[in-house]
């Protein structure tokens, strides 16, 4: 079993083809080439964490037409254009194995933070534990062992943990600098007064 993360879909809207610049004449091309390229890396068995932004301006019966389409136990990191899912969710509480608003997990021994948002620090930031993200659509540069899984990052197919540990050891953390105060703020004598 295998673990992926994505983010920032866009199932079903019209428009990100012009906001993204994506390369596809159509939505309906768009959404046929981000299902195949799903289920060509994802298999029924592995799990997936969709980071926000599953679909957006379409209807709720197209959004679950293309959602039972996709391989994986699905988790949901809620992005800001998920009132869709959330109806979803109604109608179908247990098609997403888990929903939150953010979610610390731990992978061979990995600890990884997720939120749809970018953050520029975050739970042991400071000590290796990764950042994923969607929202920005590729316009935020990787900060420290942060970056973005949306799929205008990756050829608008998920990402796998070994794609991203194979990209996280590249990088360094966050910042030394900040390391080397938080020792000296952990050695400063507080005074005491009476």
């Amino acid at each position: 079993m295998n673990t992926f993360f994505t983010a920032d879909t866009h199932f079903g809207h019209r428009r990100i083809l012009e906001y993204c610049k994506r390369p596809f004449a159509t939505v309906y091309e768009m959404d046929k080439a981000l299902v195949a390229n799903w289920n060509r890396v994802v298999k029924p068995g592995d799990t997936i964490y969709h980071l926000g932004d599953v679909a957006f301006c379409c209807t709720s019966k197209y959004y679950s037409d293309i959602f039972f389409q996709l391989n994986g136990t699905k988790h949901l990191i809620l992005g800001n254009h998920d009132k869709l899912a959330e109806k979803h969710i109604a109608m179908y509480p247990t098609a997403w194995a888990s929903v939150q608003q953010m979610k610390e997990i731990d992978i061979a021994d990995q600890k990884i933070v997720m939120c749809h948002y970018p953050m520029r620090t975050w739970h042991h930031s400071y000590r290796g534990t990764w950042q994923l993200y969607g929202h920005v659509h590729g316009t935020f540069p990787d900060y420290g062992k942060s970056t973005d899984v949306g799929v205008d990052c990756w050829d608008y197919t998920p990402v796998s943990f070994d794609q991203l540990k194979d990209h996280m050891d590249k990088r360094a953390v966050a910042s030394a600098d900040v390391i080397a105060k938080k020792n000296e703020w952990d050695k400063t004598p507080v005074p005491l007064t009476t």
